[in-house]
């Protein structure tokens, strides 16, 4: 199997006063290597900060969430266990400064939801840990980084769905998926429980032969309501 590159990335979503919990996702710019002109939710490698805080925090395992969260500062000008001002934290890790040096980390309101690492080479392969969480109350108006991103929006998992569908929006594989499980959701509390009623075992997709065509696969026991796309559909990195 293909090396990959340990990452992490966060769902965040908020209710609403009618219909379905809405998703920060951000669009990714074209120019960039992997996932170029994409929508995803906020996330990226885990860096040697993010280990360096969790074995200080006496558990190496929250690296993961420690690095979603840092990633969602840096893509979209959102703290969620983080207090502080998110322009001088934003800097300051784009300076260089590590997730520890922000202050003081809870990372427990992120929920393990997914964990995908495909392995389509030529693509970039990443190991990708997913949470969801809830925005925070106080969280501010998200903004754009301007760097790897060009966008950020707040959608509903059906929407960003029938934008793809639509060819407004270019989604991948697991994105696709996982948006198709956000939205068997009515609101945010659905979503939560959700994530807690299935387990998260590393799903690597695979190809199979099926009615004559060929299609990419994932389990079918892992909460997810699609499990198989044909693989001039698929879109994979």
């Amino acid at each position: 199997m293909t090396d990959a590159i340990p990452a992490a990335t966060l769902i965040l979503l908020r209710d609403r006063a009618v219909g379905p919990p809405e998703i920060l996702m951000v669009e990714r710019s074209a120019a960039m290597a992997f996932a170029g002109g994409a929508l995803v939710f906020p996330g990226g490698r885990i860096d040697p900060g993010d280990r360096a805080l969790a074995w200080a925090m006496g558990d190496g395992d929250l690296a993961p969430r420690l690095a979603a969260i840092r990633e969602t500062i840096e893509e979209a000008g959102i703290a969620v266990g983080v207090a502080g001002d998110i322009a001088t934290m934003r800097a300051a890790l784009n300076d260089g400064a590590a997730i520890g040096d922000l202050g003081p980390v809870d990372p427990s309101a992120l929920t393990p939801y997914a964990r995908w690492r495909p392995d389509h080479v030529p693509v970039r392969v990443f190991d990708t840990h997913f949470y969801v969480a809830r925005l925070p109350d106080d969280a501010p108006a998200a903004r754009v980084d301007a760097t790897e991103n060009v966008r950020t929006l707040w959608i509903t998992a059906a929407d960003a769905l029938h934008s793809a569908d639509c060819g407004k929006a270019t989604l991948l594989f697991p994105t696709r998926r996982v948006l198709e499980r956000l939205a068997q959701h009515e609101d945010v509390a659905a979503v939560l429980a959700d994530a807690r009623r299935w387990p998260v075992r590393t799903i690597t997709p695979w190809i199979e032969e099926r009615d004559g065509g060929r299609f990419v696969c994932i389990p079918g026991d892992l909460g997810y309501p699609v499990t198989a796309e044909p693989t001039d559909r698929a879109v994979r990195g």
